[in-house]
């Protein structure tokens, strides 16, 4: 199972708590994680990454590991930690203003 911990607004649109897990076969992507992710909770469609183009929303950033996955390619695998459960992965709400 993989764990994804996401931020406050979508696990209430989601209606969950805390983190949410989803199974894979195959590859421990974030193209992978994302897709089981929408299929399990359809709400989520678009508002994690674009629908037309599958790219990351602007303000959404991808952590694990405390490594910033945001700007790795959809199909690179992601951390051993979080394909074997051990560690999340974390979908956080960027902060920008001045």
């Amino acid at each position: 199972m993989i764990r994804v911990v996401l931020p406050a607004h979508l696990r209430t649109l989601a209606q969950v708590s805390g983190e949410v897990q989803v199974q894979l076969q195959g590859p421990v992507t974030q193209r992978e994680v994302l897709d089981a992710l929408e299929a399990r909770y359809p709400m989520l469609r678009g508002t994690i990454r674009d629908q037309v183009t599958y790219r990351r929303r602007p303000f959404v950033r991808f952590f694990a590991c405390e490594q910033d996955l945001s700007h790795e390619g959809p199909d690179a695998p992601l951390p051993d930690a979080v394909a074997s459960g051990a560690q999340p992965l974390l979908v956080v709400g960027a902060m920008a203003g001045g």
